[in-house]
């Protein structure tokens, strides 16, 4: 049994998924619905934990599905991992950022 992969078609189908990700614009109900459903900082923040949360895991039962043999897309396995990737560097920025501002706040004179 030869399991060799077409990097070419592989290179093809992530061009395309990338493309399409691309296009697609989020629902501005969704975001509304986020920014609405929040009473508070602290409960957007935990909500956006979880939702960097659950990409990664979505991501890893992926993986693991992919790794079984299962039927499951390689460029799917790709591009949720990349979603994953993305979400959880973007919430790191966030509570740089975060961190910055409490220290900028503590050495403000009173």
């Amino acid at each position: 049994m030869n399991n060799t992969v077409d990097t070419q078609s592989l290179m093809l189908q992530m061009r395309s998924l990338a493309a399409e990700a691309a296009s697609q614009t989020p629902p501005v109900s969704k975001v509304e619905k986020g920014a609405e459903s929040a009473d508070n900082f602290a409960d957007l923040l935990s909500q956006s934990v979880n939702a960097v949360a659950t990409e990664q895991n979505k991501s890893s039962a992926m993986k693991t599905a992919f790794e079984k043999g299962e039927d499951v897309d390689l460029a799917e396995v790709m591009v949720q991992a990349q979603k994953a990737s993305l979400s959880f560097q973007a919430m790191t920025q966030v509570r740089n950022k975060l961190v910055d501002a409490y220290k900028e706040i503590k050495n403000m004179p009173i």
